[in-house]
């Protein structure tokens, strides 16, 4: 393929069928793409019912770190989907099944940037680790000559969103990565916005990872979206071709990047944070296959297509 054919742009979505008989799993993002914020975007249920339907996998993967699988399972059930906690991957759990892939020792310890989501998911994994939101109270007093003590059995420092971040937190991990033999910098995702509210974007959770990168001069290793850590583990753990995999996603710097980086058909959704001009930008170099308004336009555009 040339590679004025490979950046060609993308294509409004023209017929669903095609593309659905074409592939086995589809992957979706969450926020942006199945609701927003708290509130399920328009046609979703009956959308998942018919791609169930046609035998397909489907899996849902966010880069929100903020909660665990369980915790992610308990909000598709609020808002009526029926989703099993095995098609959940959020970046909370990748951070966990990263450290179980390369058998970290279980006795060194994870320190934590980051909330409840990464603690639970280290925690089901048999990982001891301290930090949390609990850190967040913590102040340093700084006198003359003194100095912070951390643990030196801090074998990886895990940094995700993190609504109680502080001086402390950077200096503890700063402290494990410089002076910690082999110590781990992992980033559950480094995404720059994320959407706490609807009425504006607030800084996201590559602010903490910047701020460790700046004091550590390391660059973490991300296990979320657009790394291939999470698209190869779902392609081991279901046994899946890569290229049997549709990821639909509403930001192209994770979810498109993730699909491409993976060799995965992608479909970008408007009903998130791209719009169609940011896709149509000059400026913009992350081409998705095709693009469509929302995904509920699988069950319109698959009767006009006939």
């Amino acid at each position: 393929m040339s590679a004025a054919a490979s950046s060609a742009a993308a294509q409004p979505l023209q017929d669903a069928e095609q593309l659905i008989d074409s592939v086995e799993t589809f992957i979706f993002d969450c926020d942006g793409v199945i609701w927003k914020g708290d509130k399920l975007i328009d046609g979703v249920p009956q959308t998942l019912d018919m791609l169930r339907s046609k035998g397909k996998r489907l899996v849902f993967v966010t880069n929100n770190s903020t909660k665990s699988r369980k915790q992610y399972g308990k909000k598709f059930e609020t808002l009526g989907l029926d989703v099993s906690e095995e098609e959940i991957f959020a970046s909370s759990f990748a951070a966990a099944a990263y450290l179980a892939s390369i058998n970290f020792p279980k006795d060194k310890k994870v320190y934590v940037i980051g909330e409840d989501g990464i603690l639970k998911e280290l925690e089901l994994a048999g990982f001891q680790y301290l930090g949390g939101p609990g850190d967040g109270e913590k102040k340093i007093e700084l006198k003359p000559g003194y100095r912070m003590e951390h643990d030196k059995d801090v074998g990886a420092v895990v940094v995700g969103f993190d609504r109680y971040f502080n001086y402390y937190k950077v200096q503890y991990g700063t402290l494990c990565v410089r002076e910690n033999p082999g110590c781990l910098f992992i980033a559950t995702n480094r995404d720059a916005v994320t959407h706490l509210t609807d009425a504006q974007e607030w800084a996201g959770g590559g602010s903490m990872v910047g701020a460790l990168c700046g004091s550590t001069q390391r660059e973490p290793l991300v296990v979320g979206k657009p790394s291939t850590f999470m698209m190869d583990y779902l392609a081991n753990k279901f046994g899946i071709l890569k290229s049997q995999i549709c990821m639909v996603g509403d930001r192209l710097d994770t979810d498109i990047l993730f699909g491409q980086n993976g060799g995965c058909k992608t479909l970008l959704v408007l009903s998130g944070v791209t719009s169609l001009s940011m896709l149509q930008s000059p400026k913009n170099t992350i081409q998705p296959d095709f693009y469509t308004n929302k995904i509920s336009d699988f069950l319109s555009l698959k009767t006009a297509a006939v």
